[in-house]
């Protein structure tokens, strides 16, 4: 093992044609151990280096435009081998074990992966919004009706709650604040001037928080099937 100051230096170069660079499989190796070794300090300097080659792969893999699309997709990967080593951390990930046999392919594999699902979500989008208007199309706010995307028979099916909370997530930050809010419990209004409410806590009226909350309602319905097809 090279002494520290050696190591840190060594992986932080980027040139593969250096002679001492570290190769990317042997830099995952390097700050996976930090866990054994209880060192943060060690951890946090390794995990500079390979963040950016995490971060430099994705965008080498894109199309290296900025289009939003194109970040979303780096963001993803990104987060995702990020969350990876946080678990790890904690406890022994066999998923990182890949990134050790073969870096680059794997990265390959998680922005293909990424890309596919951000481009799935922006076109359900679409289809979602009038694109001049950018509101939920006519047969979208038809299907709405009344509905309670968290109380339906389908509650108990994993694979409706994991369709449920990616249409969340896609939702326009307005509409997904008031979305998890009513999630948990909290009311639009209340007759209680004390009692903490949707309204009072984003400073909207009452009418505008419902208008809101129909929107969603309507785009998360016609996503999960339960209305008219759009």
């Amino acid at each position: 093992m090279l002494p520290r100051h050696e190591l840190i230096a060594r992986c932080k170069i980027t040139t593969r044609s250096d002679p001492a660079y570290v190769p990317s499989e042997c830099l995952v190796y390097f700050v996976r151990v930090c866990r054994d070794d209880n060192s943060d300090a060690l951890f946090n300097q390794l995990y500079e280096s390979l963040a950016g080659r995490v971060r430099c792969f994705s965008i080498q893999s894109s199309s290296q435009t900025n289009s939003s699309t194109e970040i979303k997709i780096r963001e993803k990967v990104f987060d995702q081998f990020v969350n990876l080593l946080a678990h790890d951390r904690i406890e022994y990930m066999d998923k990182l074990d890949y990134y050790e046999v073969s870096f680059e392919n794997v990265m390959k594999r998680r922005y293909l992966d990424a890309q596919k699902q951000i481009w799935r979500d922006e076109k359900r989008s679409t289809a979602f919004y009038d694109e001049e208007t950018g509101e939920p199309t006519v047969a979208v706010e038809r299907s709405a009706g009344s509905f309670d995307p968290f109380n339906p028979p389908a509650w108990a099916d994993a694979d409706y709650r994991s369709r449920l909370w990616e249409t969340i997530d896609s939702l326009p930050p307005e509409q997904r604040q008031i979305i998890l809010m009513i999630d948990r419990g909290i009311p639009i209004d209340s007759k209680d001037p004390d009692a903490c409410t949707i309204s009072k806590t984003l400073g909207k009226s009452e009418k505008t928080i419902r208008t809101y909350r129909n929107k969603a309602y309507a785009v998360l319905r016609a996503a999960l099937n339960e209305g008219e097809d759009v």
